[in-house]
């Protein structure tokens, strides 16, 4: 009996050492194969070259047009001291565009990568976003002049402009700029498809840029058609009764897709509207600590659009992925989509600290004041941290809770992530202030 034991010890002692030689055989065939099995993120990276290169080259681009909009933003200064009120609107009429033509060129890109777009203007997938993007600049004109109006009333909000102010400038501004970005995104869709670019890489940043710089100078512009009497009332009215018509026509009269671009923009373009007013109310309300340093000021609208921009290529990513199968909708993100994630962070290391010292080097040339190179870069870095983050999870969210709901992640997506990040990016910017001693 006693020697049965010890046979059966032994067996299993020889067993557990075949076990044991088969583990350190898998330990040792894993540590061969490691330069092979390289960290996937990084060997992510290095298959996304050309996606590192288009999107390192339109954030660029588009960040220096931002640094031009934000010296346009410190050279009006004066008339946001003499019109009391005008700030509240900015950062909306600002956003509004990107939030419409960003998610139109990334319905666009869709519809490039799955087979269905054409350059025709009278019928298919351009032409009903062209119709879409024109109800939508008027309609959103009219309710973001309203909103901003009486929400500075309910909370208190110093202004010196009527509610058809407010309208004149900020429809009539929002069309001039409006049409212009609406050859930019058709022009930026035709190369992509010429050259072969993915539209998902450059569509977001190259817009949203052109509608900052566009849309500054088309407000201002627009002020000088306020306070006319009767002509200036008389225009907020025809400009208010043809955004009532346009929504009603296309609503009812329009295509099948046309209806549903309107129908599911309208909700979550006054939600956008309604977050991006209180950008403005708290940029108005904080607008001295910008205009004691005028590369804060500089700062400002390249640091809004570099977040927006940064979800909203991660959005179109997602989204295109998502509509041709290769991303799953779950709750908890996938290995794939993580790699997105890792991407969105690469761009953010080099944008954020490109507009920080950028801001300060053009504030200096202007002879302005700033506080520093090294505050510069730290401040745009850590807020930058903050507004990507937030990007991030506005766009991986947003997508796939809005495709969970039957509805288009395409046109819900850049929405989403510009309200988000135009608010949580102008409070982390805040926050950084605060943290480094220059906001209280």
């Amino acid at each position: 009996m006693a020697e049965k034991e010890r046979r059966r010890f032994r067996l299993k002692a020889r067993e557990g050492h075949a076990g044991e030689h088969v583990k350190a055989g898998g330990i040792r065939k894993r540590l061969r194969d490691r330069p092979r099995l390289r960290p996937r993120v990084f060997g992510y990276l290095t298959e996304e070259k050309e996606s590192l290169r288009q999107g390192f080259a339109s954030l660029f681009i588009s960040s220096a047009g931002e640094l031009l909009a934000g010296i346009a933003l410190a050279g009006i200064s004066g008339t946001l001291e003499e019109l009391v009120g005008l700030a509240v609107l900015i950062p909306a009429a600002i956003g509004m565009r990107g939030a419409i033509f960003g998610a139109m060129g990334s319905r666009l890109s869709t519809s490039i990568q799955t087979g269905l777009f054409s350059f025709s203007l009278r019928r298919g997938v351009l032409a009903e976003n062209v119709q879409a993007a024109v109800v939508l600049s008027l309609i959103s004109g009219v309710f973001l002049a309203f909103l901003a109006r009486y929400l500075s009333e309910i909370l208190g909000i110093e202004t010196e402009l009527s509610v058809f102010d407010y309208v004149v400038i900020s429809t009539l501004g929002g069309l001039i700029a409006g049409v212009l970005l609406l050859g930019i995104t058709i022009f930026v869709a035709r190369v992509s498809v010429v050259r072969g670019w993915d539209m998902d890489n450059i569509a977001a940043p190259m817009i949203t840029a052109a509608g900052d710089i566009l849309t500054l100078p088309a407000l201002v512009l627009a002020t000088y058609l306020i306070g006319i009497p009767i002509f200036s009332s008389g225009l907020a009215v025809a400009l208010a009764a043809a955004a009532v018509v346009v929504v009603f026509l296309g609503t009812r009269l329009g295509t099948e897709n046309l209806r549903r671009i309107l129908i599911e923009s309208l909700p979550i373009l006054a939600l956008t509207g309604a977050v991006t007013i209180l950008v403005g109310v708290a940029f108005e309300d904080r607008r001295d600590h910008f205009l004691t340093f005028a590369a804060l000021l500089i700062l400002l609208p390249p640091f809004l659009q570099e977040g927006g921009a940064l979800g909203g290529i991660l959005s179109s990513r997602l989204s295109s992925k998502i509509h041709l199968g290769l991303l799953a909708p779950r709750g908890l993100p996938s290995l794939s989509a993580f790699r997105d994630f890792a991407l969105i962070y690469t761009f953010a290391a080099g944008v954020y600290l490109f507009i920080g010292g950028a801001s300060h080097f053009l504030a200096l040339a202007l002879g302005q004041n700033s506080p520093g190179l090294f505050l510069m870069l730290a401040i745009s870095a850590l807020a930058g941290l903050i507004a990507t983050t937030t990007a991030v999870l506005a766009a991986y969210y947003g997508s796939i809770i809005s495709y969970r709901f039957g509805l288009d992640p395409d046109t819900y997506g850049i929405p989403i992530i510009t309200s988000a990040v135009d608010l949580l990016g102008f409070m982390s910017l805040i926050i950084s202030l605060i943290i480094f001693g220059l906001a209280g």
